[in-house]
């Protein structure tokens, strides 16, 4: 009877650590924090124009930790991807959702401006460098020889300017823009340049592969297993 007294006090031991160390242990969708959870769902319904699902994706990224000003920059980047449009019918949203939220009694963190730049800069060189370093080694293509005014474009304006501001770290920039061009579709090819500049700027092959999952769940399951699909090549699985 004792020795079956032990036993039972001793699996019941077993059980409870054992579910303790179950319960503290992460958790496979937590590869990334709720603030890039909020930035991924946030820039896919962003390019996609989801404007119903982007209004529920802005209120979750506030409480998630995102300030007005991180969200606004994610809205403003979005037209070097998705258009002017699109980006204008996103801060629409925005302007919404902080008019409700302010209606009910919630005040919403502000954050930091981006840091003023000179207007009399080289943005051209700033860009080219921002760039290269971006990706880790200067940008060259046939499509730039073809049409060298693109380049200039891209060097000036979205590495040059957009780039060049503060608010948003790189590895956020380019885990939004790789969601974005995850919710476009059909740019498999930008989708997969991407990937590789994010996991050059500090995104984990695993947050890679957690944002498909996450925008199959969130967004719509064709987004999602193409980016899943694209993430795996790129990753060399």
């Amino acid at each position: 009877m004792k020795q079956r007294l032990l036993f039972l006090m001793s699996l019941f031991v077993l059980m409870t650590v054992g579910g303790a160390a179950f319960a503290a242990a992460p958790a496979e969708d937590k590869v990334l924090s709720p603030r890039q959870e909020s930035i991924v769902v946030i820039s896919a319904f962003a390019a996609q124009g989801d404007l119903e699902s982007l209004k529920t994706a802005l209120a979750d990224g506030l409480n998630n930790g995102l300030t007005v000003n991180e969200e606004k920059e994610l809205l403003v980047q979005l037209y070097a991807y998705a258009g002017f449009p699109r980006s204008l019918n996103g801060l629409n949203t925005l302007m919404t959702v902080l008019e409700e939220r302010k209606a009910r009694g919630i005040t919403d963190t502000m954050g930091p401006d981006a840091d003023p730049v000179d207007p009399n800069r080289d943005r051209h060189a700033i860009g080219d460098a921002n760039q290269t370093k971006l990706v880790g080694h200067p940008v060259k293509g046939n499509v730039y020889e073809f049409c060298p005014t693109i380049s200039d474009f891209l060097k000036e304006h979205l590495f040059g300017d957009i780039f060049e501001r503060t608010v948003l770290m790189w590895n956020e920039r380019e885990l939004a823009t790789v969601s974005m061009l995850a919710g476009i579709g059909n740019v498999n090819a930008q989708l997969a340049s991407h990937m590789n500049v994010a996991m050059h700027n500090g995104v984990t092959g695993d947050q890679l592969k957690a944002m498909a999952k996450l925008l199959g769940q969130r967004v719509g399951k064709a987004a999602g297993d193409n980016a899943m699909t694209v993430a795996k090549r790129v990753l060399g699985e």
